[in-house]
């Protein structure tokens, strides 16, 4: 295997943040296991984790992961002008747009990665159930469709993976 070459600013930031807001990349891994075990009972945690980070490690990924996390960051210190500030501080189930910035990483591996984004987001396992929890204070408007697209982005190419094997 190829050595794995330096990060950009870019994705350790993504990386950073990330990290900062409560999600680690095991946390994405286990909904990946949540979405393929069926499929691959022979998978393991490592196999989910390896797919997590050749997901992040793509320059479209980032980019979502950084404004996402930015514009929850702004809603959480109130900076952002109204309307907008209250939508995404209540995390308005009408306003779609954290969605829409799902789909771009969810779309980098196909289709099979909307199933399966539609599927975590309805049920929301895992790290995604604590994103969701309105209780603590932080906003994770954009954050918890971030991860569920990561998973499902990192279930996609595994399923792909397994499927030219």
């Amino acid at each position: 295997m190829e050595k794995k070459q330096a990060m950009n600013e870019s994705e350790t930031t993504a990386r950073l943040w990330l990290k900062k807001r409560g999600v680690q990349i095991e946390d994405i891994a286990e909904l990946v296991m949540f979405l393929q075990k069926k499929y691959h009972p022979d998978l393991n945690l490592k196999e989910c984790i390896e797919n997590v980070e050749r997901v992040i490690s793509k320059r479209e990924v980032q980019n979502a992961i950084l404004t996402g996390i930015q514009m929850d960051m702004l809603a959480e210190k109130g900076l952002l002008d109204e309307p907008l500030q209250s939508i995404i501080a209540v995390d308005e189930s009408l306003y779609g747009v954290d969605e829409i910035l799902a789909f771009s990483i969810v779309n980098v591996y196909g289709s099979i990665g909307f199933t399966n984004y539609g599927y975590i987001d309805k049920l929301k396992p895992g790290i995604l159930k604590k994103l969701n929890d309105h209780s603590s204070g932080n906003c994770h408007t954009f954050l918890d469709d971030i991860v569920g697209a990561i998973a499902a982005a990192a279930s996609s190419r595994l399923a792909h993976r397994a499927d030219n094997e």
